[in-house]
């Protein structure tokens, strides 16, 4: 439907003309909004209920394994999921802290009603945003030619409002059903609202569209529960906030936190599931949509990994102000009555009281392979699309995709080049990447060994890595910038200073080096040089090394880590020198692999169907081979030569 027909419907009005319309107000939503009206573009953001911005309807935690570096990169670029988490963590910890520093990943236990309302309130006083709680069931459209274009949005209420670039970021709300044994609900998740239309209206433009599931687990309240049959879990203060700007300013985690608390399964766990597995949704075949293999629904669980005896569960707190707790890995779609059975089984919930049930949801989203780098539709010009609905699970994961795409909306309608973060640049480079040139035919979830060079992608150099790409955007401000430049020349000079400062073999040194269990030197050596040895910290030498001045922790940090590892970071380098080859070898649009000789069928289709930018893109096509990618350099060749002769 375009923009006049849209108007000739009964009861149409124009309600607002926008630059750019985001629809979706989850993580994504809040992101891909933030970004374009910090950008200068007038923007509305609409939601199907306003309470529930930036809803936590599953865990309510920010980061963790692989999304706290999605957390810090997001920062890093501009957004605000890290400083909104940092303002509402009740609880925070440095996960993987005995893996090494490549790993390390915050994660932050939230108070859930706060994040919400800390986040709208944000987005309300943002000037040149405007939100409303509205359905939208329609995307409106334009031909010009052949092409497609996007030119605004109809609400349920036929109010119609017009743009030039409109970024989806539905989550699990598209056509979505929840279940809960022979009990199914139209509805979103939490009960919410769900979004009915838009997706005949995706369907009607060819734009491909999938069905996958999710679930999240059951809800007690905490004075039904024994801690004492539960192991303790507090949260450590000795970590960087996920915020680069509040770490800069001297932000520090919270001194006091809320603990969490872990069990393991029983016997009668696996009995009460295995007796009541003919109820279960998921294996009777109500539930037709495909479900995320890397955080699967207990019942899954045993039925898959039949050799494990148990599985540990985590009870966490949902806010400061509630008596909520969350079971992390007890998720099931099962029938209410058997849930009941199921929490009373584990240790210190035998008299538990249930105050949410726990659900299964299915909804449609985009197959990811119909979406550019740059996560705008190869179908319809100026739709962008971010989270859920490009087949990630995720808060972190959509957040990551939101402010790629709010920014790229913006650059499309200012007419500037896409910002693309390759898989060197960042975690966000990996996600995006993956979903648009592999899909996905399950719920995509970030993880560290998805990432070539995680040694290089750390959290705590994501400001170094993406905040000139952020500042080059229009993201980041001069003052947070100038900073940012100061932060790394202050890293900078000191690891100059370390490598050109020694020191003699003194009985303070020994004792040290004796204290780290390593060997004192024969003669004089530099404090880089000691700083390598494994177990020596920077803080260690601080007797023997007289001339130092104040620094920082996130700047002693980066020198400690960038000494440590020099060696290991020049291998990664050089590896990244490879792969940016590739990367730099653009593949033309109007490129025909189907008369490129030496293809083979199957590549020939993949590339055509995936229209890579690069050779570095086509190499990690699904059914793309070494050999498909010698032949398209040598065509490459052969098309540069005929071209500097004219023909």
């Amino acid at each position: 439907m375009d923009l006049k027909e849209a108007l000739m419907t009964e009861n149409a009005y124009m309600a607002g003309e926008y630059d750019v319309a985001v629809v979706g107000a989850g993580h994504a939503g809040c992101e891909a909004a933030h970004a374009a009206a910090k950008l200068g573009l007038k923007t509305v953001l609409f939601t199907l209920y306003l309470d529930s911005i930036a809803n936590l309807p599953c865990n309510p935690s920010v980061g963790g394994t692989a999304k706290g570096q999605l957390v810090r990169e997001i920062d890093a670029l501009g957004g605000i999921m890290g400083k909104v988490a940092d303002i509402c963590a009740i609880q925070t910890r440095m996960l993987n802290r005995s893996k090494g520093p490549a790993v390390y990943s915050p994660r932050a236990q939230m108070d859930r009603n706060r994040y919400s309302a800390v986040m709208k309130a944000t987005l309300e006083k943002l000037p040149g945003l405007h939100i409303r709680q509205a359905h939208v069931t329609e995307l409106l459209t334009q031909k010009n030619g052949d092409l497609v274009n996007v030119c605004g949005v109809m609400t349920e209420s036929h109010a119609v409002y017009s743009a030039r670039a409109v970024v989806i970021c539905s989550g699990t709300y598209m056509e979505a059903r929840t279940i809960r044994g022979e009990v199914i609900c139209e509805s979103g998740p939490d009960g919410l609202p769900r979004s009915v239309g838009l997706s005949k209206s995706l369907r009607d433009l060819d734009i491909p569209i999938l069905r996958f599931k999710t679930g999240t687990p059951v809800r007690v309240n905490a004075g039904s529960i024994d801690f004492s049959q539960m192991t303790r879990q507090d949260g450590e203060t000795d970590i960087p906030p996920f915020s680069f700007d509040h770490e800069m300013n001297g932000y520090k985690v919270p001194q006091e936190q809320i603990p969490c608390w872990s069990v393991w399964t029983t016997p009668l766990t696996r009995e009460v599931i295995s007796q009541n597995m003919s109820r279960s949704p998921l294996y009777s075949g109500v539930i037709t949509g495909i479900g995320p293999r890397y955080c699967p629904s207990i019942e899954d669980k045993f039925m898959k990994f039949s050799d494990k005896d148990r599985h540990q569960i985590f009870i966490e707190p949902m806010g400061k102000e509630t008596s909520e707790m969350y079971l992390q890995g007890f998720s099931t779609s099962l029938p209410e009555e058997v849930q009941v059975k199921m929490v009373r089984s584990l240790p210190g919930l035998s008299e538990a009281v249930i105050q949410r049930s726990a659900y299964a949801i299915e909804y449609d989203l985009v197959d990811p392979l119909s979406l550019l780098p740059s996560l705008e539709s190869k179908i319809v010009g100026g739709l962008f699309t971010a989270g859920q609905i490009n087949g990630s699970s995720g808060y972190e994961e959509a957040a990551a995709q939101g402010i790629i795409a709010g920014i790229n909306a913006s650059m499309k309608i200012k007419g500037r080049d896409p910002v693309i973060i390759d898989r060197a640049g960042g975690y966000i480079g990996v996600l995006i990447d993956d979903l648009v040139t592999k899909g996905t035919n399950e719920p995509y979830r970030m993880m560290t060994s998805r990432a070539e060079y995680r040694l290089f992608l750390r959290q705590d150099n994501a400001d170094m890595r993406l905040t000139p790409v952020g500042y080059e955007a229009g993201l980041i401000d001069g003052e947070r910038y100038a900073k940012f430049t100061s932060k790394q020349e202050a890293i900078e000079a000191e690891k100059e200073r370390l490598k050109n400062t020694f020191v003699g073999p003194s009985e303070e040194l020994i004792r040290i080096l004796d204290e780290a269990g390593q060997e004192p030197p024969k003669s004089g050596v530099s404090l880089e040089a000691l700083l390598r040895r494994p177990r020596v910290t920077y803080e260690a030498l601080s007797p023997v090394d007289k001339d130092r001045k104040p620094l920082s922790d996130d700047v002693i940090a980066a020198v400690s880590t960038d000494i440590k590892y020099e060696g290991y970071l020049k291998l990664e380098k050089e590896k990244i020198k490879e792969f940016s080859k590739l990367e730099k070898k653009l593949l033309p649009p109007d490129i025909s692999y189907a008369s490129i000789e030496g293809l083979r069928l199957e590549a020939r289709s993949k590339l055509d169907a995936v229209k890579p930018l690069n050779l570095g893109q086509a190499s990690r096509i699904s059914g793309v081979s070494p050999a498909d990618i010698s032949v398209l350099t040598v065509y490459l060749e052969m098309r540069k030569r005929r071209q500097g002769d004219g023909n």
